[in-house]
């Protein structure tokens, strides 16, 4: 498994395609972003990380053109930051390079094919407690899933605990 991993790394891709390497940090946030603004401390909470590293973040993502920040209309002391239409097209750039399937996969028979996604789905299914990020999922798949995996909330364990996502 780690071998087909490793071997259909996206990093490459991403950062051909976008013209800069895309860290994880700066990929969270990237996608958080979609949703809507998000002022810095909610990016600080949805992260849990520290002001700076936010800063940090959200400066580099600005230097690309991805983002920007603006101002609140509820309260003129915090900053808004919000994705450009370079930052959407750089989100649309992304999932379509993280949602297709390596070219091995055509190797497959119908029936293998099947065989897979069954087998995939039963280790799904028997890990129901931990969301997967949705870029593991299909678009399909992803679509049909709330969001709330993707902003790093908590949601409520079957006990009533708080389950990490």
């Amino acid at each position: 498994m780690r071998q087909l991993v490793e071997a259909h790394s996206r990093h490459t891709d991403l950062k051909e395609a976008l013209g800069f390497s895309l860290g994880a940090g700066r990929g969270k946030v990237l996608f958080q972003l979609r949703m809507g603004p998000l002022t810095h401390g909610q990016l600080v909470e949805l992260n849990r990380t520290t002001g700076p590293y936010v800063s940090l973040i959200v400066d580099k993502l600005e230097v690309h053109g991805l983002v920007q920040r603006g101002p609140h209309p509820d309260d003129r002391r915090r900053k808004l930051v919000s994705l450009t239409p370079s930052g959407l097209d750089a989100i649309a750039t992304a999932e379509a390079i993280l949602y297709r399937p390596p070219a091995a996969i055509t190797a497959l028979t119908d029936e293998e094919l099947n065989q897979l996604i069954e087998l995939v789905q039963r280790v799904l299914d028997a890990d129901e407690s931990q969301a997967l990020p949705r870029a593991w999922k299909t678009p399909s798949a992803a679509a049909e899933q709330p969001d709330d995996h993707v902003l790093g909330v908590r949601k409520p364990g079957p006990l009533g605990g708080q389950n990490d996502l």
